[in-house]
C-alpha cells in the first residue's frame, strides 16, 4: 500500500503530464481521461488521510467540540465539489 507521500508524488506527476498534454495540444479525450485519473487519485489520498488521521483530528479538538467537529467533517466529506 502506498504512503500519503507516494500518492501525492504520483498526483503531482500526473498533473505535470496533463500540463504537457495540454501544451502539446493532445486530443481532448486523452486529457480528460488523465484528469479523471487525478480525481480518482485525490479521492484515494483523501480516504487514506481520513483513515490515518480522523481519530487524532477529533482528539485534538477537545471533548466539547467533538460532535461539532464530526458534523463539520461529515459535511465537508459529503459535499459534491
Amino acid at each position: 500500500m502506498k504512503t500519503q507521500e507516494q500518492l501525492i508524488n504520483n498526483i503531482i506527476g500526473q498533473l505535470n503530464g496533463i500540463n504537457r498534454m495540454i501544451e502539446e495540444k493532445k486530443d481532448c479525450f486523452s486529457v480528460i481521461v488523465q484528469m479523471k485519473a487525478v480525481k480518482s487519485a485525490l479521492n484515494s489520498l483523501t480516504n487514506k488521510y481520513i483513515e490515518e488521521n480522523f481519530v487524532s483530528c477529533l482528539d485534538s479538538c477537545g471533548s466539547r467540540k467533538k460532535s461539532e467537529m464530526i458534523k463539520k467533517l461529515v459535511l465537508e466529506l459529503t459535499k459534491n465539489n
